[in-house]
Order: structure tokens, then sequence, then C-alpha cells
């Protein structure tokens, strides 16, 4: 196992426009070919923000199975409130991952949009700040990466602004996870299989405790390490199948820790960025050539997600 600094960019630079600009692009679009994973400095999401909700997340998840149960709603899938322990799979395996988790969705402004793409969010009355601490870290992290998104329609070369249409109002989650102690000797090695996620990309603020791997090119393991108050970003399915494979999904996984730290939990809150709908995800033509022809059937977003939810276990 080695340990692995990804590479690390500074979204100011971005923001700042002109050659510091032109060079986060570069920077970015290289790592999302050649690693799929970066870390993001002077991202804009507050860490007192950050550092609130977790407190609010830590409460939820202490509370007892059955008072958590309550906002267990298996008609959402998973994508509205809590799901329990053992209930994901990821694509490919059988075992469930050792973890339970929290879904907020995305909250639509100015339009009336179906509630079986965007149901209500669930509000938690044992703990009354959880959502309106989710609700502003979610708007602060669509932000983040309606920026990260703008650098990469740029990288390639489909116009700065290519994604903002899709953004808004996007399918977008909030997930808070925690992985339990573990209490008996485990059936596999990991808290979360090996996956690639569903969405465009996924921003992960620093989880509680190590156990973050990444497979590379090479097929080797590597620890993931971030600077304290960075974002780590990664490409998901539907950003590689938007550019015919140009930009990487890279395979991921949450192994357990070492045996002297089974007694403890570990906590993450990723958002995961995803498009309304109606997005189509059909191969880019600017990523499309005799030696990359095209190497995905044409599909919507929102096809796509439904065809994976049902592929974890989270839909029917």
């Amino acid at each position: 196992m080695s340990q692995h600094s990804i590479p690390i960019v500074d979204l100011s630079q971005f923001i700042a426009g002109g050659e510091p600009k032109q060079n986060f692009v570069h920077q970015l679009g290289s790592a999302f070919e050649e690693v799929g994973f970066v870390s993001v400095k002077n991202h804009g999401v507050s860490q007192a923000l950050i550092d609130a909700y977790y407190g609010a997340v830590k409460k939820f998840f202490a509370m007892s199975r059955e008072d958590k149960k309550k906002y267990e709603k298996v008609e959402l899938a998973g994508q509205r409130g809590y799901t329990s322990f053992g209930k994901e799979t990821a694509k490919g395996y059988d075992a469930p991952d050792l973890k339970e988790f929290w879904q907020m969705g995305q909250i639509v402004e100015g339009e009336i949009l179906s509630k079986a793409d965007y149901p209500d969010n669930l509000e938690v009355s044992e703990v009354p700040e959880f959502f309106e601490l989710g609700q502003q870290l979610f708007k602060a992290f669509e932000g983040s990466s309606r920026e990260l998104l703008r650098a990469i329609a740029i990288h390639l070369g489909i116009g700065e602004f290519y994604f903002d249409k899709y953004i808004h109002n996007g399918n977008s989650i909030l997930r808070a996870i925690h992985y339990p102690p573990i209490t008996s000797e485990p059936k596999s090695a990991v808290r979360a299989e090996q996956h690639e996620d569903i969405n465009l990309i996924t921003l992960l603020v620093g989880a509680s405790a190590e156990g973050l791997q990444l497979l590379n090119l090479q097929k080797e393991w590597l620890d993931i390490t971030a600077p304290e108050g960075c974002l780590v970003v990664n490409v998901g399915d539907m950003l590689q199948r938007l550019t015919n494979n140009k930009l990487k999904s890279t395979t991921h996984r949450v192994v357990n820790p070492p045996r002297e730290k089974w007694h403890t939990s570990r906590f993450s809150i990723p958002f995961f960025t995803h498009p309304r709908s109606e997005m189509r995800l059909d191969c880019l033509e600017s990523c499309v050539d005799v030696k990359h022809p095209i190497g995905y059937a044409p599909i919507s977003a929102g096809e796509y997600l439904s065809e994976r939810l049902i592929e974890i276990g989270l839909k029917k």
C-alpha cells in the first residue's frame, strides 16, 4: 500500500481570472484525465459551517435505531432521509457496505418540478439544526461545484457555462455517512466496496478518519491524503460517459481501520453534483475520433440514474 497525495489545485486562481484562471483549468483538466481525483483549496465552503454540520450529523447518528428508522422512507429509494445499515451494495458485489447514511436533495427555486424526481427533504425533530445547516452546506457545495464544472467545460472546449443550465435546480445530493464501530470480525476488509460515483463530480469534505483509497492506472490501491481544509473532488460516471472516457471516473473504496481502531466511528460528507434529469449524456462530438470511437449508447441523466440506483439496491 502506498501513500498518495493527489494533485492540489487552488480554486481562487480560477475566480481571479486571467493567467491564473488558465493555469487552474490546465491543472484541473490534466489531473482529471490522468488521476480522476484532486484536492481543492480555497474552495469557498466555510469551515465553520462544515464543523457545525458535522456536529449535527453526529447527533443524528447517535440517536436510537428506532428513532432513526422513523426517517427511513423506502418509497424514496434512499434519495431523501435515512438509509439504515447494510442497505446499499456496490455494483457487482453481494455484501452490503458497512454504513448508514442520510441524504438531502435539491432545494428547488423558481420552478415547480416533479416530486418523483425532487421529493421533499425530511426534517429531524430531535436535531432541529440538522435541516437548516444541511440547506446552507448544500448551497455552498453547489456554488463550488458550479465553478469547478465551468473550469472543466473550458478544458473540454464546450464553452465555460455549458453545465450551468443543467445543474441549476439539478438533482444533486448531500450525503452524510456513518461507518459504525466494528464489533466482530467483518466478512470484508472494506467499509465501502470499490465503486465509481454515478454523478458528474463529487465534492468530499475531510472525513473524520482515514480509509479512502483509489485504484490507480497501474491497478494499485493508494491511500488518498489531502491537506487539512481541502476538498477532495473526483469525476463521476456521468462525466466520464459524456466525455467518452477523456475524463476518468476513478475506482475508489473505504477500507476498515486497523484492529486497534475498530471501536471508532468514521463520518464522511460527500456532495454528489447531479444534473437535471433531462440532460443528455450522449458522448460529446469533441471527444470522439478515430482513436476514440463512441463508447456509450445515448441516454439521459435521469434514465442513467434510475439504472444505477437499481444496480446498487436502493431502487426496485
